[in-house]
Order: C-alpha cells, then sequence, then structure tokens
C-alpha cells in the first residue's frame, strides 16, 4: 500500500530521508535535517513571492485556478452573487455558516449602529491636505482607530475580537465616504441607519444639499455584488499581510491598516485603473488589432491589463458575474465609450491562439473599472472600494490566524548573498573609489 510520504536522496551524501506528505504539501521545517554535517543549517525552501509555499491552513475561501472555481466557505461565488447580499456573505466569511433570518436581521443591526466614528477622527482626517490619495487617507486612519479602541489590543478574547470585527466592517465605508468628501472639498455625511450598507456608503458620498439621497436600485445592488466578489481571494498580498502584521498580536486595526497598504500598490489593487489607461490608449475599436500585435511582439512594452491573474488559468469566475452587471449599469447610468473597446479587444484576445495558449483570460478588473467610472468615482477611489468589502476577507482571515495553534510570530529566512566576515577598516586607510 503506497504511503504518503516522499523520499528525498541527498546526493551530496548519499543519505536518504523520508517527508510525510499531508494535504498534499510537506513541512519545509522538515528539510531541516537534511545536512551536509553536524555544523550545517539544514536544507531550506527558497520561494520569491511565495508562489509554491502554504503559510496557513485555513477553512474560508476555496480557488481551484485551472477550472476557474471560487468558494466562500464551500458555496460557489456564482450562487452566492445571484442569491444573496454582502452582509449575509459577511456572516458567512466570519462564523462558517450561512445565517437564519434572525442571526442575519442581528447581525445587520450591529454593523448598522457602528457605522459612526468618533468626532476626534474628522479632525484627524481634516489634518490631510486637500490633494491627499483617498487609499493614504484610508489607511491612517483606520491605524488610528486603535488609538480610540484600546481594548482592541485583547486579541485572545473572542468578546473583544468580534466586537473590533463589527466596528471595522461598521466604520469602513463611512472612513471610505470622507476621504473621498476630504478630497473633493464637500462636508462630510453622517451615516444614516435606515439604509442598507450599500445605499448608507452612496448616500455619504452623493448626498449634497439635502436631507435625503435616493439611491437607484440598480445601482445599489451593483455594487452589493461588487462588494461580494471582492469580499475574500484567499492568501493574495494584502491578506497575507494583515496576518503576517496580526501574528505579532497587534490590534486588529493595525493589522487591517497594513492590508490596505499593501492594496493601495499598483499591482494589487490599481489593476482596474490600469485596465482604463489601456483602454483610453487604445482610443478605438478599430485600432485594437495594432494594439494586439504590439503586445505580442512586446513593442513599446505594450502589455494586456485585466488579462491573466497569478492564480486563475481559466476565465476568472468573478469576471463572469461582474459581465453581466456591466450591462445592467449602463441602461441606467448610460454606456461607458469604452465599453465597446473592452468587448471587441476581450473578443478578440479569446480567440487568438497566443493568449489562449497563454491561458490568459479576463479577470475582475477587466470591466470593474468601467463599472465604477460608469458609476461617478474618480479611479483615485477604486482601491477604496476593494477595501470597504475585502475588510471583511482580512477579519475573518485574521480572527483564524489567531485562533490557530500553529501560528507563530512570522519570521521567514533568508538566502544570505552580501559579504563574508571582514575586518573595519579606519577611515584613513580606505582608498577612494
Amino acid at each position: 500500500m503506497p504511503k504518503d510520504t516522499l523520499t528525498i536522496t541527498d546526493n551530496r551524501t548519499g543519505k536518504t530521508y523520508e517527508v510525510p506528505i499531508e494535504n498534499g504539501t510537506i513541512r519545509t521545517h522538515a528539510l531541516r535535517q537534511i545536512k551536509v554535517n553536524e555544523e550545517d543549517f539544514g536544507l531550506m525552501g527558497y520561494d520569491p513571492a511565495f508562489l509554491n509555499t502554504a503559510n496557513c491552513r485555513s477553512a474560508i475561501t476555496f480557488i481551484d485556478g485551472d477550472k476557474g472555481i471560487l468558494e466562500y466557505r464551500g458555496y460557489p461565488i456564482e450562487q452566492l452573487a445571484e442569491k444573496s447580499s454582502f452582509l449575509e456573505v459577511a456572516y458567512l466569511l466570519l462564523n462558517g455558516e450561512l445565517p437564519t433570518p434572525k442571526e442575519l436581521e442581528q447581525f445587520i443591526h450591529l454593523v448598522t449602529h457602528h457605522t459612526y466614528v468618533h468626532e476626534n477622527i474628522k479632525t484627524f482626517m481634516d489634518g490631510f491636505r486637500y490633494d491627499a490619495h483617498p487609499m493614504s487617507m484610508l489607511a491612517s486612519t483606520v491605524a488610528a482607530l486603535s488609538g480610540f479602541y484600546p481594548d482592541a489590543k485583547h486579541t485572545k478574547d473572542e468578546k473583544s475580537r468580534r466586537i473590533q470585527i463589527t466596528r471595522l466592517i461598521a466604520k469602513m465605508p463611512t472612513i471610505a465616504a470622507f476621504s473621498f468628501r476630504h478630497s473633493m472639498g464637500l462636508p462630510y455625511i453622517y451615516p444614516d441607519n435606515e439604509l442598507s450598507y450599500v445605499a448608507n456608503f452612496l448616500a455619504m458620498i452623493r448626498r449634497i444639499g439635502t436631507a435625503t439621497y435616493k439611491v437607484h436600485p440598480v445601482l445599489e445592488r451593483a455594487l452589493d455584488l461588487l462588494f461580494i466578489l471582492h469580499a475574500d481571494h484567499e492568501q493574495n498580498c494584502s491578506t497575507t499581510s494583515v496576518r503576517t502584521v496580526g501574528s505579532s498580536e497587534v490590534d486588529p486595526y493595525s493589522a487591517v491598516s497594513a492590508g490596505i497598504g499593501a492594496l493601495y500598490g499598483p499591482l494589487h489593487g490599481g489593476a482596474n485603473e490600469a485596465v482604463l489607461r489601456m483602454l483610453r490608449e487604445i482610443g478605438h475599436v478599430s485600432k485594437i488589432p495594432d494594439f494586439i500585435k504590439a503586445v505580442k511582439s512586446g513593442e513599446g512594452e505594450k502589455k494586456l491589463m485585466g488579462f491573466g491573474h497569478r492564480v486563475y488559468k481559466s476565465y476568472d469566475p468573478r469576471a463572469k458575474v461582474i459581465k453581466r452587471v456591466a450591462d445592467e449599469v449602463f441602461e441606467v447610468t448610460g454606456k461607458n465609450p469604452l465599453l465597446d473597446i473592452a468587448v471587441e479587444l476581450e473578443r478578440i484576445a479569446l480567440q487568438d491562439e497566443y493568449f489562449v495558449k497563454r491561458k490568459l483570460y479576463p479577470n475582475v478588473d477587466f470591466y470593474s473599472g468601467l463599472i465604477y467610472e460608469a458609476m461617478g468615482f474618480p479611479v483615485e477611489m477604486f482601491p477604496v472600494l476593494f477595501a470597504i468589502p475585502r475588510t471583511v476577507g482580512w477579519c475573518a482571515q485574521w480572527e483564524e490566524m489567531v485562533k490557530d495553534p500553529e501560528q507563530k510570530i512570522a519570521r521567514p529566512r533568508q538566502v544570505y548573498t552580501g559579504s563574508s566576515r571582514r575586518e573595519y577598516v579606519p577611515m584613513e586607510k580606505r582608498a577612494a573609489k
């Protein structure tokens, strides 16, 4: 009967080692036993960017990139997007099961009644320059929340953890809206407890000179659906940042702020903005063939933005849902002039052997930027719109890490490539370079 082990022969010494295989993985610490001699530190794994390294066990999100599958707690993303609401999905991610009607009602009530922020938060945000990027304001303000809630440091206390998680989910749209209003030079609008989670955010963004703001139901549902699609995505850059910083047992506000910082990077949260820049650069449907030719030849360092993904090697399941939503949004807002270019670019690319062979399919960023722009959001707000729903995923991943008995403070190894030991040279004896 075959054993769940890996047999390794070290050709340097001729010794053979047997390493257990569990869940399709080996523990890299087991490689430490492979040594040339007793003074040897032992073999390490070298994996820049964690291309093939699992840093945790997680029961939250499942991805099969080859088959284009994304599941939250076992539920297909397509079903959740069609039948659920964002706060229902948030409950699922945090608790592992879909809520009963009463549980959902209680959860919505908790979130709704924690949307207000301390008045000093407004004073804090007023300290930013008028042209400060909303994402930098969001990261800084979320980190500052730890100063307003000192009890957040009790990360091993489940009751305290849940209070902080509720606060983060509830206050993120408020802080995000305040950052937008600040950048536009507009007064802050307080939350309205009579509105839904998404409608409240849109009202805080859009309301000017009126006591109320009527949110179009199609746009409300579209943003709610986009929030569902962005709620979690396994161990990506920002989630890994939250887990890594959180492993020091710091409060969740500081850990989530680290995630926001990672998401601020153009390779993570700025991808949909890059798609819009590409579509504008193309300019017209007639110019797509020349652009495709330039991408394939590497001419001018042209890149096909919004296609391909580190994980997905087939069509991103989120992109399929977003494409359907885009049509509904454009019926209300009017068609984004870049849509025709995007649709034709997708059609040509999916039929081109060059891209198909490389498994470059549209990802979630290809159409989301068009929708955000049609809804009136400036590109600076795109990563903020990403951060609001991803806060749920960050919190779920953070709490899972805190409760995992195997987790310790993150401390990766390195392969040292610098100088060997050498003696200090006095200033007067150093040769001029």
